[in-house]
């Protein structure tokens, strides 16, 4: 009956989330692609623009850079020292070392002579008093010239800086590696159809585009179409693919930064995103199908887990009320065990009292019986703390408080283990620390704990293991160790290990209560009891016992 119900409740929760998914789902793939592609074209020229400013502004900066360089060069020489070639030649290393991209460096002076030359080209002795650059210079104070050829007939362009000294001027020009200027600017090229370049006012190419022309070749763009700032626009090229155009002036009002690339190369974003759309729609109707399902089942699922913890936890009652009958019972064989141990007790005083009188010192056996007395109380004392851990069990009792060689309690619990160590062929090692105090604790519920842990240990290996058993101090805490080489516990059962009624052992071995009760005892002595286990290596439980140092007696 009640999986004829689970199966009618999963087909309304399937068809229910089916129909409530799907239409939102259509709806709102449709109005996303639309949204997309009417934003999509104002995204594509917001990052035209962006490319096109900050490239500007890195060549910009490139362009300052080697200026300030070659200025500062010029600031700190006197003419007759920097005519010197190897004071030059010193010179144009800093610079390299510097900013670098610099192919040769000139010293010329006012009448347009070239004093001094440092590079691959033989050009001392020119006269460059007519070229267009030599008046600019002299006039601005500093120049950055286009794209020209020159003595050397190879396109370059130069940075010169005028010095004036005293009634002498003059003159360092440097010519920038053509090479290195134009990575820069093609840094700015992405994808397979970017390109990225230079013109002058005039539309020649300052540095050579990437498609169909070279250097100093007359662009088809018109400078006097793009305005101040950036601006972009389109237009077919003469192959009729449509292209768009960002260009920024550069600062020096007189170079123009062209970034450009095909529509349909920015455009491909969108047939991506088209398909990728109708990709996530069928994923997502799969995804809600078994989302469904496996929802539905979990829900199932989760309705028989409750069902059988509520099993578990009538049979944890059963189980609870066992113990706490078995609690009764404890107490009264207590009550009934005390009462003869308190006789036998106080006879073993009569039976002191009676050895010491004179009739009884002259017995050749005096000695015998007097240990046979103390050996009686011993063991009588012994069986006390039996019945005060049987009256902890019934009424949770308090640690009593008494002397306790933890080292001592260590051996007389690994002694009444070690016939049933023994016949499993496992070894009980155990290394203490001879320095630890004698403290004020409750031996018996100790030796319970140790026991606990011991017991553990051996069932966990079987057969054939070793358990070693060390003990040390700190400042505050005497730290017991039990280690032992068996299979280790289980990651999923590790966190349940110190609760009622859990139990790694097989049915019937174990009602899952040693630990929790171990656990139970080092919390009320204001210690603790934690472990560290790992699968196929085997576990270490620590006891941490307070120091209390036992009053004067």
């Amino acid at each position: 009956m009640k999986t004829v119900i689970y199966i009618k409740f999963r087909q309304k929760i399937i068809m229910t989330c089916l129909l409530i998914a799907f239409i939102p789902l259509l709806l709102t793939s449709i109005i996303i692609y639309y949204q997309f592609a009417s934003m999509y074209q104002d995204k594509i020229e917001a990052q035209m623009r962006y490319r096109s400013r900050a490239q500007a502004e890195t060549v910009d900066l490139f362009l300052k850079e080697r200026t300030a360089i070659l200025a500062s060069m010029a600031d700190t020489h006197l003419f007759d020292v920097i005519l010197q070639e190897n004071k030059l030649a010193q010179i144009f290393k800093i610079m390299n070392q510097r900013a670098g991209a610099f192919t040769d460096l000139g010293v010329i002076d006012a009448s347009g002579m070239q004093r001094a030359y440092v590079g691959p080209f033989n050009l001392k002795g020119y006269d460059y008093h007519s070229q267009t650059w030599f008046a600019e210079v002299m006039s601005k104070g500093f120049y950055i010239s286009d794209v020209y050829m020159g003595y050397r007939n190879i396109p370059h362009f130069i940075i010169s800086v005028r010095r004036q000294e005293n009634d002498t001027v003059w003159i360092l020009r440097a010519t920038v590696d053509s090479d290195i200027f134009e990575g820069v600017v093609r840094s700015a090229q992405i994808g397979r159809t970017g390109d990225a370049y230079i013109i002058n006012r005039e539309g020649i190419y300052q540095t050579p585009p990437r498609f169909n022309s070279k250097i100093l070749d007359r662009s088809s763009i018109d400078p006097n179409l793009f305005g101040r700032g950036t601006t972009l626009m389109g237009f077919e090229r003469g192959d009729k693919h449509p292209r768009l155009f960002a260009g920024t002036w550069l600062s020096n009002d007189k170079w123009l930064l062209i970034i450009s690339e095909e529509k349909a190369e920015e455009t491909k974003g969108l047939v991506s995103t088209r398909n990728i759309e109708i990709g996530v729609m069928v994923v997502g109707v799969l995804i809600i199908i078994l989302s469904t399902i496996l929802a539905t089942r979990q829900t199932v699922h989760q309705l028989e887990s409750a069902d059988l913890k509520m099993s578990r936890m009538n049979a944890q009652l059963v189980q609870s009320d066992k113990l706490a009958a078995l609690g009764k019972m404890a107490a009264g064989i207590a009550h009934e065990i005390n009462n003869p141990l308190a006789v036998i007790i106080q006879k073993t005083g009569w039976m002191e009292d009676l050895l010491e009188e004179e009739e009884f010192q002259d017995s050749k056996n005096i000695q015998e019986l007097k240990k046979s007395v103390q050996k009686i109380e011993f063991h009588v004392e012994r069986a006390r703390k039996v019945v005060h851990s049987m009256l902890g069990y019934a009424r949770r009792m308090e640690p009593r408080l008494e002397d306790v060689d933890v080292n001592d309690t260590l051996y007389q619990t690994i002694s009444l283990l070690e016939n049933y160590a023994r016949l499993n062929n496992i070894q009980i090692k155990m290394e203490s620390d001879k320095d630890l105090p004698v403290i004020a604790s409750d031996q018996g519920q100790l030796q319970q704990v140790f026991m606990n842990l011991l017991s553990n240990a051996i069932d966990a290996i079987g057969k054939d293991g070793i358990i070693r058993v060390a003990s040390e101090k700190t400042t505050s805490m005497i730290i017991i160790r039990v280690i032992d080489n068996g299979p280790g516990i289980p990651k999923e059962k590790q966190k349940k290990i110190f609760e009622p009624f859990f139990t790694t052992k097989q049915g019937g071995q174990g009602m899952g209560m040693g630990l929790w009760i171990s656990y139970t005892i080092m919390e009320k002595m204001g210690g603790s009891l934690t472990f560290v286990s790992t699968e196929g290596k085997g576990t270490t439980f620590n006891v941490n016992i307070p120091i209390i140092i036992p009053e004067k007696k």
